[in-house]
C-alpha cells in the first residue's frame, strides 16, 4: 500500500472532479481536476530536475492556491516540503537553507535577488519564483510538463515535511514529520471534528504553519470539501463569506476582532457548524463574548509543530462540553500525561510537565540526534516543554468552574516558569486573574532578575481604550486573591504585546525589555 499522504487525499477526492475545490477571495475557481493537473505538472517538473532521494523543497512565498499545490506536488513526487515564514529575513533564511540544504528553493519574485544569493551560497541547485498572482518562473517551467503523474510510493516512516520551530530560545530546530504522522492526525481530526463532504472551510490562516497548512487544509482535502481561500484575516471578507461557510479556523486575534464587529451576529453565522481556535491561548472573555454574540461555542485545541494536534475539546457534545480555558481531552490514539520533576504522574489539579506519545509524534529534529534524545523520556514520551494540569478548576468573574479530570489545561511553557524566592510561579494562573479585571484587554506575566528573590514577578498589561489602570489598586486586588509570592512586584501598561506571526505573545521580547527593572 502506498503510504504517500497525497495518495490518501486523492482517494478521498469527490467523484465529481469538476466541483469547486478552492474559491479565492477575488472570485477564482479551482476544481478538483485543476488541483490534480496542477500538482501533476509541478510534480513532473520536480522529477525532471533529477533531485536526490529525500530532497528538500524550501518555500517562502505569499499564500495562494498555487502555493498549496506546490506543497501537494512535493508530497506527490516523494520529496520533503519545508515551509518558511514569510516574515523571515536574510540572516534567518541563511540559517534554514544552510541547515536543511534544500535542493530547490522557491521564493517571491521581490525577494529573488537576496534569496538566490543565499541559496547558491549553500549549493542549492534550483531557485524558482512564485507570486500570489499566478506568475513566476516555477509556473512558467511547469506549464510545459504533462498534466498526469503517478504518485510516488512512500513508506509510513518516510519524511513528508520539516517544520522549523520558532526559535525563541536559541537556534530553531527542524521537526521531521513523516507521512504517517500527518496522515494519522488528519484521519483522527476528520472523524473527531465531524468533517463532511458538504462542508465549506473559510481558510484565512497562513500556510507556512501547522494550523493553516496541515490542520485546516488537510481537513478539507480529506473530506473532499470546498475551501474559500483568503490571503489573511479581513473582516470585510469574513462578513461576505461566513454565510456560505460551515467551518472556520483561526488564532485568538481573529475571534477578538470578530466580536468587536457589530455586524457579526447569530444570523450571519446560521450556517456555521464549527469555529476552531488554536496556536495561542484564547481569553475566557473572548470565549464567552463569542458564544453570547453568535450562539456558537469555540472549540479550543492544542498541538505543536512536532506533533500536529494532540488534544481537543469535543465537537460531539455527547463526549462532553467545550470548556473555555481548557484545551480538552487527548485525541483518540494519542496519549498525554502530566509529570512532576521526579518522573511521577501528577494527580488531577496538580501542575506538571506535559508529555505525549502517539503516531502523530514527529521522527526527531533534523540533524540534531542529541537534541532529539534529550527531548524524549527513557520510556519514549516526547517532552512538549509545556506545563499544564488535568482537572482542577477554571476561575473567572463568573465564579469557579470545576474541570473534568480528563480535560487538559495548559498553564504555560516550562521556560516561562518563574522561580521567585524558591517558589514556582506559573504565569498563566496570574494572567487569568488579571485578564478578568475591569479595563484589561490582556496581560503577560514574566520574571525579571531580582537581587533578593532571584526573579521578581512582573505583569505587562494592555488596557481597554479610555480605561484607567492603577498599579497599586491592581496589586492590592491580586493580594486579596492569590498567594503573596505570586503577586507582581510591578505592573506596566503597554499599548500592545509583542507577538509572532501566529499570534503567540513573545515573552522573550518582554523579558529583554524589562530585564533592567
Amino acid at each position: 500500500m502506498n503510504a504517500n499522504l497525497f495518495a490518501l487525499f486523492e482517494s478521498r477526492f469527490p467523484a465529481d472532479r469538476s466541483a469547486c475545490c478552492i474559491e479565492t477571495h477575488d472570485g477564482l475557481y479551482y476544481t478538483w481536476d485543476d488541483l490534480d493537473r496542477a500538482t501533476a505538472k509541478l510534480a513532473n517538473l520536480l522529477t525532471a530536475l533529477k533531485l536526490p532521494a529525500g530532497a528538500r523543497v524550501a518555500v517562502q512565498v505569499e499564500k495562494s492556491p498555487e502555493a498549496l499545490f506546490l506543497y501537494l506536488a512535493t508530497l506527490r513526487a516523494g520529496y520533503v516540503y519545508l515551509p518558511l515564514n514569510t516574515a523571515y529575513q536574510e540572516a534567518e533564511i541563511d540559517y534554514f537553507v544552510g541547515n536543511a540544504e534544500p535542493a530547490v528553493v522557491v521564493c517571491s519574485s521581490s525577494n529573488f535577488g537576496w534569496v538566490s544569493k543565499v541559496a547558491f551560497a549553500h549549493n542549492t541547485a534550483h531557485v524558482f519564483t512564485l507570486d500570489d498572482n499566478r506568475t513566476g518562473s516555477l509556473l512558467q517551467r511547469a506549464a510545459a510538463q504533462p498534466d498526469t503523474f503517478e504518485t510516488v510510493p512512500r513508506a509510513d516512516d518516510d519524511l513528508a515535511a520539516i517544520l522549523y520551530t520558532s526559535g525563541t530560545t536559541g537556534r530553531s530546530k527542524g521537526a521531521m514529520l513523516t507521512h504517517r504522522n500527518l496522515a494519522s492526525n488528519a484521519l483522527t481530526l476528520n472523524e473527531y471534528w465531524g468533517w463532511r463532504s458538504d462542508d465549506v472551510l473559510l481558510h484565512m490562516l497562513p500556510i507556512f504553519h501547522v494550523h493553516g497548512l496541515f490542520v485546516a487544509s488537510h481537513g478539507a482535502l480529506l473530506a473532499g470539501a470546498k475551501m474559500i481561500w483568503a490571503p489573511r484575516l479581513d473582516m470585510g471578507q469574513i462578513l461576505k463569506f461566513i454565510p456560505r461557510c460551515t467551518v472556520m479556523m483561526g488564532v485568538p486575534t481573529y475571534y477578538v476582532r470578530m466580536v468587536q464587529e457589530s455586524r457579526f451576529d447569530k444570523e450571519l453565522c446560521k450556517n456555521m457548524r464549527l469555529f476552531v481556535s488554536g496556536s495561542a491561548p484564547l481569553l475566557l472573555e473572548t470565549f464567552d463574548a463569542f458564544r453570547e454574540r453568535t450562539g456558537h461555542t469555540i472549540l479550543e485545541r492544542y498541538g505543536m509543530s512536532e506533533t500536529v494536534m494532540l488534544v481537543s475539546n469535543p465537537y460531539d457534545t455527547a463526549l462532553g462540553d467545550r470548556i473555555g480555558g481548557t484545551v480538552g481531552m487527548p485525541l483518540p490514539g494519542v496519549s498525554v500525561r502530566v509529570m512532576d520533576g521526579e518522573g511521577n504522574a501528577c494527580q488531577p489539579g496538580v501542575i506538571g510537565n506535559v508529555e505525549v506519545k502517539g503516531p502523530n509524534v514527529f521522527k526527531g529534529y533534523w540533524r540534531m540526534p542529541e537534541k532529539t534524545a534529550e527531548e524524549f523520556t527513557a520510556d519514549g514520551w516526547f517532552k512538549t516543554g509545556d506545563v499544564g494540569r488535568f482537572g482542577g478548576a477554571i476561575v473567572s468573574q463568573a465564579g469557579e468552574r470545576k474541570v473534568p479530570d480528563d480535560y487538559l489545561t495548559i498553564v504555560g511553557r516550562s521556560k516561562d516558569l518563574i522561580i521567585s524566592g524558591g517558589y514556582n510561579v506559573y504565569p498563566k494562573e496570574i494572567e487569568s486573574f488579571i485578564d478578568e479585571m475591569p479595563g484589561v484587554v490582556e496581560s503577560a506575566v514574566i520574571g525579571v532578575p531580582h537581587a533578593d528573590f532571584g526573579e521578581a514577578v512582573v505583569a505587562v498589561v494592555v488596557r481597554k481604550p479610555g480605561a484607567d489602570i492603577d498599579e497599586a489598586n491592581m496589586i492590592g486586588t491580586l493580594k486579596s486573591r492569590i498567594a503573596n509570592f505570586k503577586v507582581p512586584k510591578r505592573v506596566h501598561v503597554v499599548d500592545e504585546l509583542p507577538r509572532n506571526t501566529m499570534g503567540k505573545v513573545q515573552k522573550n521580547v518582554l523579558r529583554q525589555q524589562f530585564a533592567t527593572l
